[in-house]
């Protein structure tokens, strides 16, 4: 679920070499960002991810960063996003909303990704216990909810709710997102829609 196209490439360059444009300093101080001269820390989902403060370049590594990789369009551009284009005094309402209703959403904009959203519960469609263990591998919190349910850490600051009921003989498979109110003051919707296509992404990659 991740683009690949050379136009999502392009794009991702570009935000990189904005990146480097913006003041790295007030970062750490709004989101309290490890930081050592040439790199921000920032996790998601668990994953270590740094940007390389001059060519805004993004990497994750599961080895202390002792080898890396390129973190892929949606991860880089989630990011850059939260960053260098979240509200200034951004912070979290503590109430939940489904991803599909949030208040500040066009319609045309949710026309678009119904399709993520079906999609989202045949993937998992049959697969309640799998998808139990796969939340729990990226040290999800259970909650009491549906057929499998868990709280997931898109940030550390920014957190994120799934819900997942089986199909019955009246609805099909549905995946439910759930994230806090003033989520769109972290990040714009269409952002919003990259990180979720990455926790899919991850979700699908655990064994």
């Amino acid at each position: 679920m991740t683009p690949k196209s050379s136009n999502y490439e392009t794009m991702k360059q570009a935000m990189a070499q904005t990146f480097s444009s913006y003041d790295t300093g007030a970062m750490i101080e709004k989101f309290h960002l490890q930081h050592d001269a040439a790199y921000l820390y920032l996790p998601l989902l668990g994953r270590a991810y740094r940007i390389d403060r001059r060519s805004g370049q993004v990497s994750w590594s599961d080895d202390g960063f002792r080898t890396s990789t390129e973190a892929d369009y949606n991860v880089a551009m989630t990011l850059y996003d939260v960053l260098c284009c979240s509200e200034p005094d951004c912070h979290l309402a503590h109430t939940w909303v489904n991803v599909r209703s949030l208040a500040r959403v066009q319609g045309g904009t949710l026309e678009k990704s119904g399709d993520f959203f079906q999609g989202a519960g045949r993937m998992f469609s049959g697969k309640a216990d799998a998808l139990a263990r796969r939340c729990q591998a990226l040290q999800g919190k259970k909650l009491d909810q549906g057929d499998a349910a868990y709280q997931l850490d898109l940030l550390p600051f920014l957190p994120l709710q799934l819900v997942f009921w089986e199909a019955d003989e009246d609805f099909p498979a549905s995946l439910q997102f759930f994230v806090d109110r003033n989520t769109l003051a972290y990040m714009h919707y269409e952002t919003l829609m990259f990180a979720l296509s990455h926790v899919l992404d991850r979700l699908q990659a655990q064994a």
